[in-house]
Formats: C-alpha cells, sequence, structure tokens
C-alpha cells in the first residue's frame, strides 16, 4: 500500500513576465485552479512583452506558456 501525499499547497507555480523579467508569481495545490488562474491572467494585466507559464513545481515540467512558443 503506497503512502498517501499530502496536497502541496505550491505544486503549480504561474509566473507574470514582462519584458522577460518575472513580476507576479501564484501557486496552487490544484491544477484546475492553476489553470483557471492562467486563463484569468492572460490580459489582465497591462503590461508590456507579456508571457505566462504554468509550471508543475514537483516534476519541472513547463505545462503550458502563453503566447504559444
Amino acid at each position: 500500500m503506497q503512502p498517501i501525499l499530502a496536497a502541496n499547497p505550491e505544486r503549480f507555480h504561474l509566473t507574470l513576465f514582462s519584458g522577460g523579467a518575472p513580476i507576479a508569481h501564484g501557486w496552487w495545490a490544484s491544477r484546475a485552479t492553476a489553470d483557471g488562474k492562467f486563463k484569468a491572467w492572460i490580459g489582465e494585466f497591462p503590461v508590456s512583452d507579456p508571457r505566462l507559464t504554468l509550471v508543475d513545481e514537483a516534476t519541472g515540467e513547463t505545462l503550458t506558456e502563453w503566447p504559444d512558443v
């Protein structure tokens, strides 16, 4: 039997970049919540050269980016 792992409240990390510099961050335990925030953040912040990335901190994998690379 595998042990039950507690949810990591900082597993899914969303970062907003402007001109290559990070200007806003968010962390969530739920992928669904992080995906919702990702969609909500597109166009939310009036910054130059915006870029969003959503990373799974447990695996280091970039899950999605905007705009698409």
